[in-house]
């Protein structure tokens, strides 16, 4: 099969397409006919060894896909060949072929592309989990959304609209900005315009939000920190801008605020049902059109590091896909 290869940890204009010899299904495993492929900020980091995970070299990275079962193992009861899947799989899905643990995969609702699934389970369930078991969101209340313009963020501010919110969302440009008011934003800040915790002030009327989506990390963080209500709460979702800002202990204690890391696979493997359950609702607000995945390009497999050089760069808009079948 053909894959891109991460063959020694570094940038992505290292990465090379190969061919190289195709996985086989474990028993508890499904192998996927990969047709598209989701990029992410884990991808950045993957290839540098910098992340959570660091898997043997060679490998191709690619932490979600969308695609038909080839061939299950003798372990997996309910998923077949030739079901349409999305499937979290941590890195591989730069590939044409990559084997996924069943627990990961999820059918693809009906009326779903290949390239809409791709652009799904990542974003969609990071923010979801963000929002619902983390910082537990509540109608009526304001969340802002840090870099909402992103995969994650504009997800964000999506299932904040859908959960009844009021959502206030923050990015770098006036494009940016009418993406995330596409994707249902109340209100919009052009940070590089204008003071964040001026903005979010008067915006709150003083009072502040309730929950922070942090995504981004740097030098905003601490302002968006100061904003935050009385039991505000803050997610820590990642760290785009590259700096992992440091957090003052006393503005926590002061705002009687909570600190929430967010790690949305860690969360699917531990509380597989709860996982289930939020896909569940993810695919009816899906069917009902109150979720609309954005994909501003599509890369063919072969110019995966340009895909994933342009994502860490921070000039992606929505999602980043590889398509790997035409």
């Amino acid at each position: 099969m053909k894959a891109v290869l991460c063959k020694a940890f570094g940038p992505a204009e290292n990465l090379r397409l190969e061919e190289t010899p195709g996985p086989v299904a474990k028993a508890n495993e499904v192998l996927l006919d990969v047709h598209a492929a989701g990029v992410n900020f884990p991808d950045t980091l993957i290839i540098e060894g910098k992340y959570q995970f660091k898997p043997p070299l060679p490998f191709s990275p690619g932490g979600e896909a969308a695609g038909v079962i080839r061939a299950v193992g003798e372990k997996v009861g309910q998923l077949k060949v030739g079901d349409r899947v999305m499937a979290l799989t941590g890195w591989g899905s730069f590939a044409e072929q990559v084997a996924v643990p069943a627990c990961n995969v999820l059918p693809i609702p009906a009326g779903m592309d290949f390239n809409t699934a791709a652009a799904f389970s990542m974003t969609y369930g990071t923010s979801m989990h963000a929002l619902r078991q983390r910082a537990r969101l509540q109608p009526g209340e304001t969340l802002l959304v840090l870099g909402a313009s992103g995969g994650v963020g504009r997800a964000a501010v999506e299932i904040g609209k859908a959960m009844g919110a009021r959502v206030i969302a923050a990015a770098s440009t006036a494009q940016k900005l009418a993406a995330a008011r596409e994707a249902g934003a109340d209100e919009l800040i052009n940070y590089t315009e204008c003071n964040l915790k001026d903005e979010l002030k008067r915006l709150t009327q003083g009072n502040g939000v309730d929950v922070i989506y942090d995504p981004v990390g740097g030098e905003l963080f601490e302002p968006a920190v100061r904003s935050l209500a009385w039991n505000g709460r803050l997610l820590v979702v990642g760290f785009a801008s590259g700096e992992i800002p440091q957090l003052a202990a006393n503005l926590v204690l002061l705002k009687g605020a909570a600190v929430l890391g967010v790690f949305w696979g860690s969360f699917a493997q531990r509380q597989p049902a709860d996982n289930a359950a939020n896909f569940q609702t993810l695919f009816g607000w899906y069917a009902e059109e109150k979720l609309k995945p954005l994909v501003s390009r599509v890369y063919p497999l072969e110019e995966a590091g340009a895909a994933i050089n342009d994502l860490r760069q921070r000039r992606a808009i929505g999602k980043l896909l590889v398509e790997v079948r035409r």
